[in-house]
């Protein structure tokens, strides 16, 4: 079953996790319903891409009041295809909400056991990531295009948890909408460095299409590289909507030539609300 389901045309929830989590806020925008010009019309909220600074900062207002969650209390970051996290606090609120220059630097994933921010980051294909410990309710989130995946953002949110005391068993992960296999074509290059990640596991997540071509499921790696880390199935789910293939819900990357806008994961439990 989809785990995504779309709240309004500007964004989508975690269905099941709203339910279960009760004051947990977790989701991913669409592209619809801002106010940003083409190419990145309508919802970008990416800081980065050539955007209007005005147009991005009136699209960032819109999603802060449609979550109910202030643009001082977000979090972002300078996103590099990499695999570190920052653990992050109350301390950190606002910054890389509204400033791309003063987001954290080098990072590519977030984790919290606060209350009271939201962690956020920016896509046009590549894997989100989310993370919550049902027992403590720490939250993380990852960026994981190929580089981050191969390279096991995933593994290390996993091991994050671990050495902040929790067991692996407890943690409950979402993989988000992205590129799908079919509309994601690789090198051997890439393939090399997947197949060093997968030595053991009998179906792989790539198909040969031609010479020096390959389909790579990124949400299916991921997924695979999640479950070595000791993460159980039950508690995994993944969505299978793709940004490349949804024109009408998403920007995409590779769809667009790299001339589009960015969509954003988020997380956060409201600090009034109780688990």
């Amino acid at each position: 079953m989809e785990p995504f389901i779309l709240k309004n045309s500007e964004y989508f929830v975690i269905k099941e996790w709203a339910e279960k989590f009760h004051g947990l806020t977790a989701g991913f925008t669409s592209k619809n319903g801002g106010c940003s010009q083409e190419p990145f019309s309508t919802m970008n909220v990416g800081l980065h891409v050539n955007d209007s600074f005005e147009t991005v900062s009136q699209n960032r207002k819109r999603m802060a009041n449609l979550l109910d969650f202030p643009l001082d209390s977000w979090i972002g970051a300078e996103q590099t295809h990499e695999v570190h996290i920052e653990k992050v606090s109350l301390d950190s609120a606002g910054k890389g909400s509204l400033l791309y220059d003063e987001s954290f630097k080098g990072t590519d994933g977030f984790f919290t056991f606060e209350k009271g921010i939201l962690l956020t980051l920016c896509y046009a294909d590549c894997v989100p990531l989310f993370f919550c410990h049902e027992a403590t309710g720490a939250i993380g989130a990852a960026h994981a295009g190929w580089k981050g995946t191969v390279y096991g953002i995933a593994r290390e949110m996993v091991q994050l948890y671990q050495r902040e005391g929790m067991d692996e068993k407890g943690i409950h992960v979402i993989i988000g909408p992205s590129i799908c296999e079919k509309c994601y074509i690789v090198d051997d290059r890439v393939i090399s460095l997947v197949e060093n990640k997968l030595e053991d596991i009998e179906n792989k997540p790539y198909n040969q299409v031609g010479d020096n071509q390959f389909h790579l499921d990124l949400k299916q790696l991921n997924k695979e590289i999640l479950l070595k880390a000791g993460i159980m199935e039950k508690n995994m789910k993944v969505s299978n909507l793709c940004t490349s293939c949804d024109t009408d819900h998403f920007f995409s990357h590779r769809r667009d030539k790299g001339k589009t806008g960015r969509m954003m994961s988020f997380i956060g439990w409201k600090e009034d609300l109780q688990t």
